[in-house]
């Protein structure tokens, strides 16, 4: 039986939990949440570094902080998690992290363990799935990571992998953007690997509805301009910046 390495809750259990998705193209569906740990990249302003910046990881985080890795990790049994997740009783589950697909082999198992759920995987676009869970898996958000996100370009934007994602109909691409410049940066992927129509999300970075609403502002008229999708950040707005939601 395999295991998963998952985010932990305030209180220390597995982050596990129902909510309304808030990015992306499912944004206000209700869906089962699971949060797996550990992420092969390290953005300035990751809004869940509690799964991955943990003491000794000397990679910058704008925060500053560093975790406890044991107070924010729990490994537990594929069929425990399953079952946690059943007991929310959505028809849709949403698997995040940190980065989830470092996790594929065990994932493909939970996949398997919940046959009558649609599964959407919210991954930074660095690695791909086992063919066990691709084949069980319905919508990907890619996630890749512009450069003020502090990662190195040959780190987080892998040729081979956007080219196998901007093929695959299952896939949504949503890069979350601080400045206006960013979408240039934006537009220079789009030309080079040639996304879907309608598949492309533009979301403002911002943990606050404050700094959302301000840089919404400036980024639906550019959304406008170049026939790119806005995601709002709604769980944001809904229960501010907090885990399990």
């Amino acid at each position: 039986m395999a295991a998963l390495v998952l985010a932990t809750d305030d209180i220390g259990g597995p982050e596990i939990f129902a909510s309304l998705q808030g990015e992306g193209p499912s944004v206000g569906m209700p869906v089962a949440f699971v949060r797996l740990s550990r992420c092969n990249l390290a953005c300035t302003w990751c809004d869940t570094a509690y799964t991955w910046h943990f003491e000794g990881d000397n990679r910058p985080h704008r925060d500053g902080r560093a975790f406890d890795r044991k107070a924010n990790q729990v490994t537990l049994e594929v069929a425990e998690v399953a079952a946690l997740i059943l007991a929310l009783g959505q028809k849709r589950l949403v698997i995040t992290g940190g980065e989830p697909l470092m996790q594929g082999n065990a994932l493909a198992e939970l996949a398997e363990a919940l046959p009558d759920m649609s599964i959407e995987i919210e991954t930074n676009g660095t690695t791909k799935a086992p063919v066990r869970l691709d084949i069980r898996v319905d919508q990907y958000n890619v996630s890749p990571k512009l450069a003020h996100s502090g990662n190195e370009a040959e780190l987080a934007l892998i040729p081979e992998r956007l080219d196998t994602y901007a093929t695959d109909p299952r896939a949504f691409f949503k890069f979350v953007v601080a400045s206006p410049e960013d979408v240039n940066e934006v537009l220079a992927l789009q030309r080079r690997y040639r996304f879907k129509p309608g598949h492309v999300f533009l979301m403002p970075e911002g943990t606050d509805s404050a700094t959302l609403r301000q840089r919404e502002a400036w980024l639906a008229p550019l959304c406008l301009e170049h026939g790119f999708r806005m995601s709002d950040r709604l769980h944001i707005h809904l229960y501010g910046d907090t885990r399990g939601t």
